[in-house]
Parts: structure tokens; sequence; C-alpha cells
């Protein structure tokens, strides 16, 4: 059962904060405290018992108890959160003391009730043995566990990223879907009158079609003009889709919201006019809709441009191509061969690699997916743990359980039952942290960092023995969701790394469902809201508003008392209710909601959410930051990023709680006082040259994370800064940026001793060394961790590249320098965990791939001077341009850029190879190699 132990995990903590002796107890009250305490202990112990227990295998007394100590474990943090509040700055012992006696009263009448209603410590001992019956069955769900999986370190699977790149292949070429797809969109291209056509991929959750689209995408959009692609989900508007099209057609226009559909669409039909556009519509839903999208879509188009739908409805699929020019593709499964080809690869590392043992257990598993390649993935996650493959008795367990699987009935409710198992193997924590992605829209695209500070602000993460931060402990909590494919990874494309996630349609429906049966998150989108069934609300998001009165009728008859996050999308903003109505509320995301026409909002009112650990306002529109927030000294994350250009009041470091501050590039003068911020772990876009501010860093001992700018950097301020970084003894990323005149800091390269934490190393814009920093070049090894450095040298030698070769996880490296040596070779015994390298150089230089060189490289990108080549260019030879980059063996992208210094470029174009032909397999990898005159 899911989310059974309720505030129990964070509610323990705080009685044991009400024992400390700063609050000087009277014994009777310690007493109270302790006797609550431990029943809530044993409660919890069962309770965690209970919910690794399947919904359907549990007696419904057991969860009906379990609902009302759940409900009660709220309650009384509530309470306890009350008092801390409002006794955590009181300096007068004997009021706290008062207090106190009332709270621990408060919460026994709360704690006997319940138990004298429901009979509490009778129940406790009746679903120990039931739920130790069952657990005994399942044999693998113990405390013990749990815990254990908690404290260890989690990284995501390296395999995951060849995994999804093997799905695309698999779901887009080598099951050869795309082949007719192609051939219908582009056939008739050499015609005088080419046709507008209109392609329909239908098919149900899990099969692939956004996949399937997105090769085809890929493939093609060369042919065409210009191209967009956007998502639209079961609870879009026609605005909202329109804006997106023309946003990613790469038309920016601020009034676009203030457009109404008419206007908008004459917008879309004018930016297409006379092009030969490529456009793809993604998840449609809705008769209604898709009629309103198609009037933007001329079928007269004679350029051949081409509208790509997706759907799971078959009838929205035929409405789509309904024209003489549409063409209806139903997805099917995969085949046989890439079923197991996808499943093998997930588990044994290879297709081939399946051991006997497995074989016959294999095929009957594959059989009960039916070639879904969502419940093929999802069902090979559960068959491995820590990267190990599970025993194969496991196995036939698992393959007891799977109902009928999707051959015989392809519905979503046995897709939904498929990822069920995966979601009760989940530990409880994750249970909980998954279910809270409910509170974001379909096709949502969800920050990592933010959505890991609001677990931290909503009391999911809670601190382990070792001395590892809240927020490093999520990190693990987000890699492991990733790992077992509860949720969609989105990389960096330039860096590989993963800055983002995304949630499959069918995985958020189970959640939705299970949020929606323990009252977790409630949703209001206009369509299928989730209203909970008992008056109360814990979580609310707030993605869209139907016409009429429904929704805030429904609104009016919550109580808002014990919301503890809001989540609220602009569609929605006439729903909110105002700041004021929410007592103990925790999280409040406003991101993308433009505020400054909702009068009913009043800003000054935010000061009253004491309760508040996390304010997303970036891109809300407003310029300046209330005073009132300064009230809200239990705060710990405030987004002000992205383009929320807002000015910040000077009471702004009272907030000594403050753990994230993120603030847009061009903000005022960070205020005096930095220094009293000494949570701070992540301080991001701070653009400040004052000598206070710098200073102020120093005090920031917890700092994990520092993105700062300069304008000019006098000695003083380099010397205050390189001091204040030597005492940033937890540092992990460093991103110094500069935009004027050339400087050297070589003062933070001979002084700084960073410490083995250092992760990521940017320094850009006019920051650069004479030589390479000591604290690199004197002790590469110490740098353990370093996986991407960004840095300018005045002069690149060859002693320098083998230095930076020697890194031992680096795997970004880009480096400038306005010197470099003639001829820089790089060999086969540096680099071997480098995926992504640029080298850019002013001076006339050579660089050279020597056979084994950066084993994992896939990405190169070049800028070189042209003057060396117009040298050699007046010989008998130009092979010099053979930089051996075909040996590079895992090399995909690759970029070289050619700057011409007083070269005309007529003089050396002739004749001129990139990639080393001596290779022609590798050579047959480089997906994008262009010449570039500059």
């Amino acid at each position: 059962m899911n989310l059974v132990t309720g505030a129990m995990g964070s509610l323990l903590p705080k009685l044991a904060e009400l024992l400390q002796e700063e609050y000087k107890l009277p014994k009777s009250v310690k007493e109270g405290v302790r006797s609550l305490e431990k029943e809530m202990q044993s409660m919890h112990a069962a309770l965690r018992k209970v919910a690794e227990v399947p919904r359907d295998q549990l007696d419904e007394q057991v969860k009906l108890w379990a609902g009302e100590v759940r409900e009660l474990s709220f309650d009384m943090e509530d309470v306890v959160d009350k008092f801390l509040v409002r006794v955590a700055d009181d300096p007068d012992p004997a009021a706290k003391s008062n207090k106190l006696k009332r709270l621990t009263e408060k919460m026994a009448g709360l704690f006997n009730k319940g138990k004298a209603r429901h009979q509490i410590a009778a129940a406790i001992k009746d679903i120990n043995k039931q739920v130790q019956e069952v657990a005994n069955r399942r044999g693998r769900y113990t405390v013990d566990n749990i815990v254990a999986k908690t404290a260890v370190a989690v990284h995501i699977d390296p395999r995951l990223r060849a995994l999804y790149t093997e799905a695309t292949e698999l779901v887009g070429v080598a099951g050869k879907r795309d082949v007719k797809l192609m051939k219908f969109l582009l056939e008739g291209d050499d015609e005088t009158e080419k046709k507008f056509k209109i392609v329909s991929v239908v098919g149900f959750g899990g099969l692939g079609k956004t996949t399937l689209v997105k090769t085809v995408y890929d493939k093609i959009k060369g042919h065409f003009d210009c191209r967009a692609s956007v998502p639209v989900g079961r609870t879009a508007e026609a605005k909202k889709v329109f804006i997106d099209i023309l946003l990613d057609l790469g038309i920016y226009q601020n009034h676009f919201s203030m457009l109404n559909e008419r206007q908008l669409i004459d917008k879309l039909r004018e930016s297409l006019e006379n092009k030969r556009y490529l456009n793809v519509i993604d998840d449609i839903w809705d008769e209604k809709l898709w009629t309103v999208i198609n009037l933007a879509f001329s079928n007269t188009n004679n350029f051949g441009s081409r509208l790509i739908t997706t759907t799971r409805i078959v009838s929205v699929s035929k409405l789509c191509c309904s024209s003489t020019n549409g063409y209806i593709y139903s997805m099917k499964p995969l085949s046989d061969g890439d079923s197991k080809r996808l499943f093998y690869r997930r588990i044994f590392f290879d297709e081939g690699g399946c051991p006997p043992e497995f074989e016959e257990v294999s095929i009957d598993i594959l059989r009960k997916c039916g070639g879904v390649p969502l419940a093929i993935i999802t069902i090979a996650s559960l068959l491995t743990s820590d990267q190990q493959v599970k025993h194969v008795d496991e196995w036939h367990d698992l393959l007891e359980s799977i109902g009928r699987g999707l051959t015989e009935n392809p519905s979503v409710e046995e897709m939904l039952r498929i990822l069920l198992f995966s979601y009760y193997d989940l530990p409880s924590h994750l249970k909980t942290c998954l279910l809270y992605l409910g509170m974001f829209l379909e096709d949502y695209r969800i920050r990592k960092d933010k959505l890991i500070w609001m677990w931290i602000a909503e009391s999911f993460i809670q601190c382990g023995k070792e001395k590892t931060s809240l927020f490093e402990i999520g990190e693990t909590y987000f890699s492991e969701l990733i790992n077992r494919n509860m949720i969609q990874p989105i990389y960096d494309n330039a860096e590989g790394t993963v800055v983002a996630c995304k949630v499959h349609d069918m995985v958020l429906d189970l959640i939705s469902s299970l949020s929606s049966e323990d009252n977790f998150v409630t949703i209001l989108n206009g369509i299928g809201d989730s209203m909970p069934s008992q008056s109360n609300v814990r979580r609310l998001s707030l993605q869209n508003a139907r016409k009429g009165e429904t929704q805030n009728m429904s609104l009016e008859s919550m109580s808002m008392l014990q919301v503890r996050s809001i989540a609220l999308f602009e569609p929605a903003i006439s729903l909110m209710p105002s700041f004021s109505s929410f007592v103990v509320l925790r999280v409040l995301e406003l991101n993308g909601c433009d505020l400054r026409d909702h009068n009913h909002l009043k800003l000054g009112e935010l000061g009253s959410l004491l309760h508040l650990r996390y304010l997303g306002l970036c891109k809300t529109g407003i310029s300046e930051l209330p005073e009132e927030v300064v009230k809200l000294q239990y705060l710990q994350v405030l987004d002000l990023s992205e383009k929320s250009y807002m000015k910040l009041p000077s009471a702004i470091i009272k907030l000594r709680r403050l753990m994230c501050l993120l603030i847009d590039y061009d903000h005022e003068r960070f205020p005096d006082g930095m220094g009293n911020l000494t949570s701070m772990e992540v301080l991001s876009y701070i653009h400040d040259d004052s000598l206070s501010t710098v200073k102020g860093l120093g005090s920031m001992q917890r700092l994990r994370e520092l993105d700062i700018w300069f304008d000019n950097m006098s000695l003083e301020l380099k010397e205050a800064f390189v001091e204040s970084l030597g005492k940033m003894s937890n540092i992990q990323i460093l991103r110094v940026h500069h935009k004027k005149d050339v400087e050297l800091l070589d003062l933070m390269g001979e002084r700084w001793v960073p410490p083995r934490s250092l992760r990521e190393v940017v320094l850009t814009g006019d920051i650069q060394f004479s030589m390479l920093p000591a604290w690199i070049r004197q002790n590469p090894m110490h740098l353990s961790q370093l996986s991407k450095l960004e840095i300018t040298i005045e002069k690149v030698r060859q002693e320098d590249l083998d230095v930076l070769g020697r890194l031992p996880t680096l795997r970004i490296l880009y480096l400038s320098s306005y010197r470099q040596s003639r001829l820089l070779l790089v060999g086969a015994d540096g680099f071997r965990c480098l995926t992504s390298f640029k080298l850019f150089s002013l001076s006339p230089g050579q660089i050279v791939f020597q056979p084994g060189a950066m084993p994992k490289a896939e990405r190169v990108d070049l800028c070189i001077s042209l003057q060396v080549a117009k040298e050699e260019a007046t010989g008998s030879r130009s092979y010099w341009l053979d930089m051996g980059m075909g040996r590079l063996s895992s090399l995909r992208t690759a970029k070289v850029t050619f700057y011409r210094w007083g070269v005309h470029s007529g003089h050396i174009l002739s004749g001129w190879a990139v990639t080393s032909s001596s290779d022609r397999s590798t050579t047959r990898r480089l997906l994008f190699i262009p010449l570039k005159i500059c």
C-alpha cells in the first residue's frame, strides 16, 4: 500500500527535537512527549510493513486503519510545526515551556481520541500478524533492506543512455517501422507541383509512437524550410498549441499571450505561407481540438509541406486524415526478435548474452509483454537489482504474477497492472517521491534540481548517518527512479548529463490513480479532476480552468487549511485562492504564471506563509520581491531565475535557513550582509563586483554550487575572491564569468587548493590563466571527481594536454588558448573517460589524434586557425588536415570551424579531408561534420 506511513518519517524527528534542553521542559511534559514518540515509533514500524504490501493483498480493515493513522500523523505534524514556527525566535524560556505544555496536551488529545475510536494498540498487533504472513510469502520485503537502500549512493546506470538509443533504433530503424512512413512523406518531391500531405500515427500507450515520429522527424527535417514539433496531451488548449508551434518555428513575440485563437491562426498561416514546412503535433486526444488546430494548416500549399500527428484514439486519427492526401499509420508491437533484443540488452548488456537457464522463462515473460517497448523495459528493470541479475526463481515468480499480458487484451488497464509491479518494488521513500510527480502537467519538462528541492521542502528526504546533504540524497532518489524506468531522463545535448525528466503518459496515469486513492494529490485540469473523498486537501495542482463555475465551486467546498504543496499553471491562475488561505503551506510553485493582471493574488500575503520552504517565482512578471517575504524564516529555496528580473529587498539576508537562491543574471546589486546566509548550498547567477559580497561568500561553508558574474575585477577583488574560495570546503560546481577586458586570474591558479569534492569548473568570458593552474598541474589525481572543465590558458603546450589527460574522471573538456604549441598529440594513455572535447585556438596549430585516443569521445568540436593551412597549401600536400578523427572509435558528432586570419577561403578549400579514410567503419559513425569558414 502506498504512502500509508503519512508524515511519520518527518514527525518522529520533530518529536525528538521537542525534548532538547533548549526548551527546558518540565519532567511531566517530557514524559508526555516521550510517550507519544514511543507510540508513534511503534505505529511507524507497523505501517512500513503495510506499505510494502500490494493494496489488493491487504485486508480492508487494515487499509482503513492505516488511512486513519496516516491522517492522524499529518494532523500531529501540523500541530508541531505551528508550535516550532511560533517559538523558533522566542527568547523567553518560560513562554516556550508553557507553549510546549499546551502543545503536548493538544497532541495527546488527538492521539487518545484516535486510539479510543479505533483501538489502535490492538490493531497494531493484529496488523503485524497479518502483514508478516503476507511479507513471508513474498520473501523480499524487509525493513532492513529499505533502510539500507537510503544510505547507498546511487548513480544513473551507465547503460541507460545506450538503452534509450537502442529503444529508438528498435522502434524506428531496426524494426523497419520508419521505412514505410518515410517513403510516404518524401515521395512526390520530384514533382513540379508538390502536394501537402498529412500522416497520423495511431496506437495505444507504450507502443512508441512518439519515439518513431521523432526518429523520422530527425531524419527528414533537413528537406524542409522550417519545422516544429510540439506535444499536446489530453488537457491542451488550441491557443497553447499555436503558441508552442510559433515558438518552435523560431518566431518570438512578447504579445502572443494577448492574441486570441483566430489571431494566432492568422499569424501561423502567415508564417508558413510560401514555405515547405514539417510540423509534428504529438498526442492528440480530442476531436474538437484537432478541428481547431487544423484551421492553421492549409491543404492548398503546393510546396510539399508535411504534417504528422500521433494519437491513441482511432477516431481522432481518421479525422486527421480525412482528406485525400492523408495516411493513417497503425503502430504494431515489436517483433519477437526485436523484443528479445531490447529485453536482453537491458538485463545482460547485449542481445546475445542470455544464459541458458533464463531462456525459457524470458520467452514466456516477453509473450506477456506483447511487444510493447514500455512494458518490456519496465519488466526488465524488475529483474535486475543494483545492476545484478536476480535469481531465476524470482523471474518465475514475476511471470506468475503478470496477468494475461497485452497479447490478448492490449488495454490501458493491463499496462497499468504491469507498471504496478515496478511501483510495489520501490522502497517506501521512492513511492512518495514518484507520486509527487502527479503535481505536474502531461509532457512537462520537470527540472531535476527543482524536483529535488520540492521533495526536501515536503520532508520526503531525511538525513542519513553520514554527512551527506539532503540534496545529494535526493539525487540518489532521482537516479534510482531513472534506473527503474519510472521516469524518463532528459539529457543536456551538449554534455550528455541528465538535467530534467518526463513522465510517460502510462506512468502518469498510474500515479494519478494511486494519488486519488490515498488523497495524495488533488488535480484540477478541467477534464479528469481528482477530487478528494475527504474535505481536506494535502497537495493541489491547478492545471486548467474549465469554462463555467464548476471548478470554483469545487475549490470553495475544499478546506485549504491542510494544503502542503501547490503547483499553479497559467491556464488556471483564476482558480488560485488567496495566499492567506494556506496555513501550513510548504511548497508554492508559480513558475511561468504571469501574476501582474490578477489582483486577487496579493503578493504581500506571501509573508503569512510562515511554514513555506520552497517559493518558485520565476517568469511571473514580478519586478520587485515583496518585503514581506523576509518573514519566511523557514524558507529554504527561492527561485527567481529564467528572465525574472527582480529587485531584492535588503532584508533578504535575514533568511538564515535559505539553502538555494536562484537569481536571473540582470538582477540589481546583492544587498550587503551575504555572509549571514550560512545555510546556503546553491547560489546561482550572482552578478556583483562588490567587495562585501565576495568576502561574504567565505562564510558559506556549506556551499556546493556557485555561479557568479563579474564586470570588473580589481586586484583587491581577486584576492578576496580567491580567499573566499579557499574556505568553501564543500564546493562541487564552480562557474565564474567575466565580460570585460582580458584578465589573468593566476591568483586562483596558484593559491587555490580545491577540495576533492570538486565536480565541475567553468571559467568563461575573458577569464584566463597564463599557464595551466597549479591545482591541476601538480596533482591531477587529487581531482578524483572532476568531470567537467572549461578553461582558457594563454598558451597550451603538449605537457598541459598530457596533464589534463590524467584527470581520472574528466568527461567534458572545453579548452581555449590564444597561443598553442605547433603540434598537439592526443595519445592512447589519457582522456580515458572523456565524452566531449572542444578546442579553440586563435594561433596557428595542429592537433592529431593517435590510435586509441579518447576511446569514449562522442563529440569533438575544433576551432582552428587557417594560417598554417595557407603555408602547407603552397607545397604539394595538404594532408595535415587528416587529424585522425577516424581513430576515435566512439565518435558520433564532429564539428570543425576554420578561422580565417588574412587567408582567402578560395586558396584552401580544394582537396581537403576532415576525417581519416583509413578506417571506413569508423567514418560511417560520423553523423554531422560541417565545414565552416569564418
